[in-house]
This record gives C-alpha cells, sequence and structure tokens, in this order.
C-alpha cells in the first residue's frame, strides 16, 4: 500500500545514507524500523496484575469499582455524605 509520511530533513538523510551502505530501500528500513517497534509494544504490553492496597478503618465503600473512573469520580464528587469520603 502505498501512504506518505513526513519525516524531519535529518531522519530522512540519516535513512537515505543507512539505505545507501546497507544496500537496502527506505521502504524496507522503515517497514522494518515500524515491525520492530510494533513487536516490542506486544511484548511489553503484557502487565501483571496489580493489587492496590487500602488504607483506613474500612476499605472501599461498597459497590466501588476502582475500573470505573467515572463512578469513583462522581463518588468523590458527591456531597450526599461527606463523612463517607
Amino acid at each position: 500500500m502505498r501512504t506518505t509520511i513526513n519525516l524531519p530533513d535529518e531522519l530522512l538523510a540519516q535513512i537515505k545514507k543507512l539505505a545507501a551502505t546497507s544496500r537496502s530501500t527506505i521502504t524496507a528500513l522503515i517497514e522494518d524500523a515500524v515491525r520492530e517497534a510494533l513487536a516490542r509494544r506486544r511484548r511489553t504490553g503484557r502487565h501483571e496484575h496489580v493489587t492496590l492496597s487500602t488504607y483506613g478503618k474500612q476499605g472501599l465503600l461498597p459497590g466501588v469499582d476502582l475500573d470505573d473512573t467515572a463512578a469513583v469520580l462522581d463518588l468523590m464528587e458527591s456531597s450526599v455524605d461527606p463523612a463517607r469520603r
């Protein structure tokens, strides 16, 4: 597929020089670089399970889901029962 990308002049000059000295093409070098970056992201994209410690007498309030940031913000901004915050 054909596409257009914008690169800084200095970076393009380095790529052209590398392509000439390695008897490769600019396309092949960019392709390899993108594939390598994607593979690196897949390898480092695996995160271990994180356990959050809670402090205080009762821990989390019942029904609080820390994965639901909107609900947590609503709860934090709620003035219904300030003693429970």
